[in-house]
């Protein structure tokens, strides 16, 4: 099986890097791919690209998921992940084969079930991507991260403290384990916001991206 997206075109023409958006459960690559708009001048070197995920959604057959979820049990999370992780893997080697870029000129992005991909694919390439950038997401399977980590690219997580799917404590959990790992991680609460991106979500995303293709965001750093 092939992921298939939407995608939008570099601004100045030519990919230098590539940015994959990975979407949550229920939607679909166009609801990321709206990201695009906003980036393109802090980033205009990139090319973007949102992946519809592979299964038709279980809970809105309009949208996509990653993987089933009927709760958040973390055996069930382990085992969807863990079998939609080739799919994404593959794909993302597909498209920096296709605009002949290596995998440290990538940018993961994902929001929801889509951080949890972004983070078990990104952390587990052979080639560090230049960043993973997760939105109301959290970190699946992190009692096998120490075994299973092969890179350690910059991270940041962003949440609302008044997310009713996702509680904020899933992304404090994720950023303790992901510092224990080693990686270099930062995070923002949004006050006040539920299961989505605001504004300051949308800027320090864009300039967190634009900062690691820079090669900025060398060494460990902290997030508040």
């Amino acid at each position: 099986m092939t992921l298939t997206g939407p995608s939008v075109a570099p601004a100045s023409g030519k990919a230098k890097q590539l940015v994959v958006l990975c979407h949550g459960y229920g939607s679909d690559g166009n609801d990321l791919i709206s990201l695009a708009p906003y980036w393109q001048k802090l980033l205009p070197d990139a090319a973007f690209i949102a992946p519809n995920a592979p299964q038709r959604c279980e809970g809105n057959p309009m949208g996509y998921q990653w993987f089933p979820i009927s709760r958040l049990d973390p055996s069930e999370i382990a085992l969807g992940v863990t079998a939609a992780a080739p799919l994404l893997d593959r794909f993302i080697d597909e498209q920096l084969t296709l605009r002949g870029l290596d995998g440290s000129q990538l940018a993961l992005v994902g929001f929801s079930q889509g951080t949890m991909m972004s983070l078990h694919v990104g952390l587990r390439r052979a080639v560090a991507p230049a960043c993973i950038l997760g939105y109301s997401g959290a970190l699946a399977v992190p009692e096998r991260l120490a075994d299973e980590m092969s890179c350690r690219p910059p991270v940041l997580m962003l949440h609302g403290d008044a997310d009713d799917m996702l509680p904020v404590s899933r992304m404090h959990q994720a950023v303790q384990a992901l510092g224990e790992a080693g990686l270099p991680v930062q995070w923002h609460v949004s006050h006040g916001l539920g299961h989505g991106i605001d504004q300051t979500g949308l800027e320090l995303g864009g300039r967190f991206i634009e900062d690691a293709f820079a090669g900025r965001l060398q060494g460990a750093f902290a997030g508040g």
